[in-house]
């Protein structure tokens, strides 16, 4: 199974393109679900699983894998459904998020497909807000939703939202003057509520738009009302991976706008690999972090306004 995904490294060529592979699987049901292969390092049948005392229930237990004691989430049990029974039939998909390497328990690992993130769209409305999609997207006729892990690893995890105290005192002081408007572009959910609860913290202003479609369209119909946007935002905050415009495609949009060209762009993903570095100076973005540490959004932001304040600074 693990060689499903084996040269994941050498499909860096689709990033930069608004492609993405995906791994299907199942949660017990008919449904099938995707996942995007640049955040799984591993697929393999379900090890044994040793039991935490207390742990959140949708923790099955701690694996050892390759030398590291990797917890194992039940995702069916996570986003609602019913619990794995029998974890002897199940598979684990080994993945990398928020700098942290974790578990899922499925039924059943499928294939991997290779699509275009213009085919992938956001999940319709009437789904409400406590859903647990970031994305669907149609593959052989059939609807593939694809799961908000951001928003089920928060629920067991948590998340300290909390910029340090020094930090949003020095910020304070600095933007004394002017509090800074930004654009932030994210599908998930909980990002957009860190994302937003960070900046509040360090007095900056906020537009949210839910992907890069529509972060592309809103920087567009503020120069259309001739607003320079330039100086209308100090930046923009990018997701990489979005539903019909992902995160590079975006930045790569925007530098050959020439009314858009000069905003500064920090991308901000939960996406790891030595790729989104040389991606970052290929599209032009000028900064990269990874999901999420308040403080290191705080300070890479506060970075980039400071940039912005002198006219000219690259």
């Amino acid at each position: 199974m693990a060689s499903m995904i084996d040269g994941v490294d050498q499909r860096t060529q689709l990033v930069g393109h608004n492609r993405l592979e995906l791994l299907l699987f199942q949660l017990g049901t008919k449904q099938r679900f995707g996942i995007n292969v640049f955040k799984v390092k591993e697929a393999i049948p379900c090890p044994t699983l040793t039991r935490i005392p207390n742990s959140h229930p949708v923790v099955k237990g701690t694996a050892h894998i390759r030398g590291m004691a990797i917890s194992i989430f039940d995702l069916s049990l996570g986003i609602g459904g019913r619990p794995v029974e029998d974890i002897s039939k199940s598979f684990v998909i080994i993945t990398e998020y928020n700098r942290s390497v974790q578990g899922f328990l499925v039924s059943n690992i499928e294939r991997i497909i290779n699509t275009s993130w213009a085919d992938i769209l956001p999940p319709p409305s009437a789904v409400g807000r406590n859903n647990y999609m970031t994305a669907i997207t149609n593959i052989d006729n059939e609807l593939i939703e694809i799961i908000d892990v951001e928003k089920v690893m928060s629920e067991v995890i948590g998340n300290d939202l909390t910029v340090s105290e020094n930090l949003v005192k020095n910020f304070a002081e600095q933007n004394a003057e002017q509090r800074p408007h930004i654009l932030v572009a994210d599908d998930s959910s909980v990002a957009r509520n860190q994302i937003k609860r960070t900046m509040e913290q360090i007095g900056v202003d906020t537009t949210i738009v839910n992907d890069g479609r529509k972060a592309l369209e809103q920087l567009q119909e503020w120069a259309e009302q001739g607003i320079d946007v330039k100086n209308h935002i100090a930046m923009m905050i990018s997701d990489i991976e979005m539903p019909e415009m992902d995160g590079y495609t975006l930045t790569s949009e925007v530098r050959k706008d020439p009314l858009l060209k000069d905003i500064k762009i920090l991308l901000h993903t939960s996406m790891s690999g030595n790729f989104n570095t040389t991606m970052v100076e290929k599209v032009g973005a000028d900064r990269f972090i990874p999901k999420f540490s308040p403080d290191d959004l705080a300070i890479a932001v506060q970075g980039l306004i400071e940039e912005w304040k002198v006219p000219g600074t690259s």
